[in-house]
């Protein structure tokens, strides 16, 4: 990482470089990396930090205590690292940590994390988050997520790998969204969703298994029939979680894919979408 900032007089400078727009202002302490490039009027925060080959957009803003990895993209009025809209916040230090190949899209907003969240919002790698998404404070969420346009996450929401949400999604602070589920547009979702698992309405119910997502992300065509019955024993019979849980473990192959749905439920403390 290199400083590309100078400062005089108290005053932050714009840069001569041939990556950052002379409108652009990069304050004293930020760090970029090598070929990152910064629009017109964007505004690079003193704590941040940016990896190499991204691309901040016109009207970027990104502060606070920021990391961003390489090869991203945020596109123009994107603010990134802001203090989080949480009335608790006490102006502690906390972290914003985004991963590699992620695209951000037109005035998405991203908050930091809080003292009672642990500290850190997090983002994986080669997501996609749409135009006027909101990730508020504390939020986990994994690689290859696609957000799309005007979805947003309360605080501690956690959203696993493959996962895709579409259009203007509501989802509640604590909220879990398990690995390789779908959740429709306009959906309002207050219960975690499991795994594998395809939701839609407001509130959000359980619409079958994402049976497209499962095929796209490579799952076998036997551990798909595994799947569909342990759909069947959470969803099509008469019993409560933990029996479905006890009935599952005991009659089920032990994968991975498997086990990761047994560890979902077990600890799915808002319940889970029905």
């Amino acid at each position: 990482m290199i400083v590309l900032a100078a400062e005089k007089k108290g005053k932050v400078l714009h840069m001569s470089s041939k990556n950052i727009h002379e409108t652009a202002i990069v304050a004293p302490g930020a760090k970029l990396g090598k070929n990152v490039e910064v629009g017109p009027y964007a505004i690079i925060g003193e704590n941040v930090e940016i990896g190499a080959g991204t691309v901040i957009g016109p009207h970027v803003v990104i502060k606070g205590w920021t990391t961003i990895g390489k090869n991203n993209e945020i596109f123009h009025g994107a603010s990134i690292g802001f203090e989080p809209q949480d009335l608790k916040f006490e102006g502690e230090k906390s972290y914003l940590f985004i991963g590699d190949n992620n695209t951000i899209r037109e005035n998405a907003t991203i908050h930091r994390g809080t003292a009672d969240g642990g500290g850190e919002t997090r983002i994986g790698n080669d997501n996609l988050i749409m135009a006027y998404c909101h990730v508020a404070h504390d939020c986990q969420l994994g690689s290859n997520i696609i957000m799309s346009n005007a979805t947003n996450l309360a605080g501690h929401v956690v959203i696993e790998d493959h996962t895709v949400i579409a259009g203007m999604v509501g989802v509640h602070q604590f909220v879990r969204i398990g690995k390789m589920s779908m959740v429709g547009a306009h959906s309002k979702v207050v219960k975690d969703v499991p795994p594998y698992i395809l939701v839609d309405g407001h509130p959000a119910s359980v619409n079958g298994i994402n049976v497209v997502g499962l095929r796209r992300n490579g799952v076998s065509p036997k551990m798909r029939r595994e799947i569909k019955s342990a759909y069947k024993t959470l969803y099509r019979s008469k019993l409560n979680i933990d029996q479905a849980i006890e009935k599952m473990d005991q009659e089920l192959d032990a994968s991975e894919e498997i086990e990761h749905f047994l560890r979902f439920l077990r600890n799915a403390s808002r319940g889970i979408c029905r």
